[in-house]
């Protein structure tokens, strides 16, 4: 924080008054103002909005710049997490399968389709160290998806809430794709929910209305994006809400939210339920599935190599290819687990599972260090829980598209450790 700076009320911020957002964000230190600029820039896509902006590696630019802040920080003190290790073993792990890959140009190639998240981990973490960076950064993050989920949730509408085979594009980069979009939304359902759950006794007027849209909007998001695994996630997601406190209330909501849902989904999208496991679609995927986990058993150690499964599945299982398939060659697996047990082998599965049992063990450590903390009470304690229930829907979502090396896995994974680090050292002893 800058010296001789009035501190600002962290209350103000929780009533979203911009101006204090605004003066908070300004004592906060170089490297965070550049990693939030980034999250800005990654999320929102300005530049693709307006195409005039889009005369530099805006994204890249702003990271770079975060790290060239924390090393001329000397007063920093590095955030330790057991995550970390596990981060850069898994790092070491693609190496190392890039270097028994079977096509080791395309290994390498897409090198920087992890890399890339390792550094913004390591970036978020180190930048993320307090309760109102916390609450900053979160804000971009809401509102970039809020962007999103209205975005997606007045298409769906316009279109009489039917059903197209494309879903929902959303801008281009990480969420252009239907599946890839309903992901996001899964996890921002989540965290609207904790958010809007925390903040709503605080805020007033527009404020309160936009927090109460945003779970909503995300949900018809989802339903309009014609993907059945985010579908299968929200209703799961909603689920462990309603289970986490039984009232006659909540048993109510749940039946009339459940009713409207199916009401609402098209017959198109209901008969894709139906026939799943029996369409082209699905039958594809078993067959990646099937194949991909002999890739793992072929190649224990090392697999078949980092992003290699199309191009190992076209050589070695082409036979197990359906309909256009045939022509164009394999896809990724659709499926996260799949992709990381054949293209990594067994390490690199164990150290994905590793990755995401930390990620619950963190949030409920956190829940727990909470009441310890000068924070119990406060808005932090719908956050974990919060975080987890979207990170809940990606794994769900996840089981149905290739999404690895997409942000969704390692931005939550940084959340979560920056919260309990923050909590951790508001701890007494």
């Amino acid at each position: 924080m800058l010296k001789g700076k009035q501190p600002v009320a962290m209350d103000d911020l929780l009533a979203l008054k911009v101006g204090s957002i605004w003066l908070a964000f300004k004592q906060q230190s170089f490297a965070f103002w550049m990693v939030c600029a980034y999250l800005f820039f990654e999320y929102v896509r300005p530049h693709s909005i307006i195409p005039a902006l889009n005369i530099l590696p805006w994204a890249q630019t702003f990271l770079l710049l975060s790290i060239v802040g924390l090393l001329a920080d000397r007063n920093h003190k590095w955030v330790k997490s057991p995550i970390n290790v596990w981060m850069l073993l898994f790092f070491l792990i693609i190496i190392f399968s890039s270097v028994f890959a079977y096509d080791q140009a395309i290994a390498w190639k897409h090198l920087p389709d992890f890399y890339t998240w390792l550094i913004i981990y390591f970036v978020v973490i180190n930048s993320v160290t307090n309760e109102q960076r916390l609450f900053i950064f979160l804000m971009i993050f809401v509102l970039a998806s809020a962007k999103l989920a209205f975005f997606g949730a007045r298409i769906w509408a316009f279109r009489g809430f039917g059903f197209t085979s494309w879903g929902i594009k959303g801008p281009p980069g990480f969420f252009q794709n239907s599946g890839e979009l309903a992901i996001q939304m899964s996890i921002f359902f989540g965290l609207s929910v904790s958010i809007f759950t925390a903040l709503k006794n605080k805020v007033r007027g527009l404020r309160y209305w936009f927090l109460f849209l945003c779970p909503i909007a995300a949900a018809m998001t989802i339903m309009g994006a014609s993907s059945r695994g985010a579908q299968l996630a929200l209703v799961v997601q909603l689920l462990i809400l309603f289970h986490r406190k039984i009232t006659l209330k909540r048993v109510f909501l749940a039946v009339l939210i459940s009713g409207l849902i199916y009401s609402l989904l098209p017959d198109e999208q209901l008969a894709r339920f139906q026939n799943m496991g029996d369409d082209a679609t699905s039958r594809q995927r078993i067959l990646y599935w099937e194949n991909g986990l002999d890739m793992m058993l072929e190649s224990p150690l090392s697999g078949a190599g980092y992003f290699n499964f199309p191009r190992y599945y076209n050589a070695f299982h082409s036979d197990d290819l359906i309909g256009m398939r045939v022509k164009y060659g394999a896809e990724l697996p659709h499926n996260i687990f799949i992709q990381v047990a054949a293209e990594l082998g067994v390490s690199g599965l164990a150290i994905y599972l590793t990755l995401i049992y930390l990620f619950f063990r963190i949030a409920r450590r956190t829940k727990a260090d909470l009441s310890a903390s000068k924070y119990a009470g406060s808005w932090l304690t719908e956050l974990a829980p919060g975080l987890s229930i979207g990170f809940i829907g990606f794994i769900i979502a996840g089981q149905f598209v290739s999404v690895v090396y997409y942000p969704f896995m390692w931005v939550q994974l940084a959340m979560a450790v920056s919260l309990s680090s923050i909590v951790k050292n508001s701890c007494p002893g």
